[in-house]
């Protein structure tokens, strides 16, 4: 079997070296912090838990799946809760929404009540539009490695249905097919944030998002969403990978085009058969392969083309309602608050590259007693979309968080929400805070945006130009987000096992 070294212990970099270990293969993983776990984690300030980076699980079965693939089942090891209601959403003139999990019909219900009947019955036939595009793309897209438009072309009946997917129009343009609602179009346009993008440039297809959320759940794991990444390293070392901290990989090195291991920021060398990169394409390509690698030109060409996903501004906030009297509001586990006009917030993030005056606030408020160490006590997790750390086009975020900080904090007061009275803890985290702590170039939360009808053949291919190399995570195909991140990682085990395996032969007899 091979000698395969896997660069970078996030989520999608430890579900591959799990997958590969399994088959047999000699794995070692290297990571520059020290700690696993990459943007996946629940961190621990005081007596509050935050889940800093993804905030809900959705299709919990890609992890079933590599967690019985390789040993003791995913229920062995973790405790996941269905999280009722999956959204609620406040709108700027004060009506407000709450959307059922795993329930689409009292979901439009509930639309019907808060927002009117013709509100529910798009919200339905929009749903029904987002199952119909999730069937036909699921297998040939997000399931199979995305190699060429011509191999997507090759499924039987994806040309006759490519039309459901409506490639050349916006995620924006789809639903203003099937309604004018103000309030049914700003809770779709959401779906294009979860790609980092701009949901008057976002394709069409990221509608599947919100069929895979109404269909397959929203969920929390007890203790917090970084349970899984220490559930996902334990399985890793119970399979013999070796996972070095505190090591990072400064160049992936190649002869004749194809990987012959990596070279570590100390200057130490270690061989490999093969590489799995579970790190930003845009620095696998351009930082870690040397400029003269043949086939690093198409990725680089493809990376120049795209833009970059927006960022992230967040606070984590511990609230101790014992230093109030009278009538707190009662969170939901997770919130969203729109500002009046959403389109001025793209247009501030992706044109005029500035903090947004009037954002959309995410608050994640998980009603877990295991991540609070003391009662009448709450831990939000509050986000905003924010343009990119740019300091020399851009915005630059080393400076003027403090400030922002409080004026979201100001809001969150004008929502009613009494936040500075109880306020205990709070860290700041800007866009530069995520780029120095996780390699994510400008705090770019997903790599590449989804802006264009194009940007899916723009992401990093699973399988490199570059022999024995393969890409893995959230900038990689098929995308970002946990559910994705992990089938990103069952298509490189599945190549490199079909690829590389010492003996094809023998595998025809299982």
């Amino acid at each position: 079997m091979a000698k395969i070294i896997v660069i970078g212990a996030g989520v999608g970099g430890m579900s591959a070296a799990a997958r590969l270990a399994k088959q047999g293969h000699s794995v070692e993983i290297f990571e520059a912090s020290n700690r696993t776990g990459g943007k996946c984690r629940t961190e621990w300030i005081g007596d509050y838990a935050f889940d800093t980076g993804p905030s809900l699980l959705t299709i919990p079965a890609v992890y079933k799946d590599l967690f019985i693939k390789t040993g003791p089942r995913f229920e062995k090891v973790l405790t996941i809760k269905p999280v009722d209601p999956a959204f609620s959403y406040h709108f700027a003139d004060g009506k407000s929404v709450d959307f059922i999990n795993v329930d689409l019909s009292k979901t439009c219900l509930a639309i019907d009540a808060a927002l009117g009947v013709e509100a529910g019955n798009a919200w339905h036939a929009i749903m029904q539009r987002a199952e119909v595009m999730w069937d036909i793309s699921r297998v040939p897209f997000v399931q199979s490695e995305l190699s060429s438009i011509w191999k997507l072309a090759r499924h039987k009946g994806f040309i006759k249905n490519i039309k459901h997917i409506a490639p050349h129009k916006s995620l924006r343009k789809l639903t203003s097919n099937y309604t004018k609602d103000p309030y049914i179009q700003k809770i779709v346009d959401r779906y294009a944030t979860y790609t980092g993008s701009d949901p008057r440039l976002a394709p069409a297809a990221l509608l599947t998002i919100a069929f895979v959320e109404s269909s397959f759940g929203a969920w929390h794991i007890s203790g917090g969403i970084g349970k899984l990444s220490e559930a996902l390293e334990d399985r890793c070392r119970s399979l013999g990978v070796q996972i070095h901290l505190n090591s990072a990989v400064t160049e992936i090195t190649t002869n004749n085009n194809s990987v012959t291991g990596i070279r570590l920021k100390d200057g130490e060398a270690a061989a490999a058969d093969i590489v799995v990169a579970n790190a930003d394409a845009e620095v696998i390509y351009n930082q870690l392969l040397k400029p003269d690698v043949s086939g690093a030109k198409k990725e680089r060409k493809k990376l120049k083309q795209s833009q970059k996903s927006l960022a992230g501004f967040s606070l984590l906030l511990g609230l101790d309602n014992s230093k109030v009297s009278g009538e707190i509001p009662v969170m939901n586990h997770h919130n969203v608050y729109f500002p009046s006009d959403y389109d001025f917030e793209f247009d501030q993030i992706f044109t005029e590259q500035v903090p947004v005056s009037d954002p959309t606030i995410y608050i994640c408020s998980p009603n877990d007693p295991a991540m609070i160490k003391r009662t009448d006590t709450e831990s939000w997790f509050v986000l905003v979309n924010a343009p990119r750390h740019d300091p020399d086009g851009g915005w630059d975020w080393s400076k003027g968080g403090e400030d922002y900080a409080k004026k979201i904090i100001a809001k969150l007061d004008a929502l009613g929400l009494r936040v500075s009275e109880r306020l205990d803890v709070m860290e700041i985290r800007t866009p530069l805070d995520l780029q120095n702590s996780v390699n994510a170039p400008g705090g770019s939360i997903y790599g590449t945006s989804s802006n264009g009808a194009k940007s899916a053949f723009l992401r990093a291919k699973n399988r490199s130009d570059v022999k024995g190399l393969y890409c893995v995570g959230g900038s990689a195909h098929p995308g970002g987000g946990l559910p994705l991140v992990g089938i990103s990682a069952e298509l490189v085990a599945d190549a490199i096992g079909f690829t590389e395996s010492a003996e094809p032969a023998a595998r025809h007899h299982h």
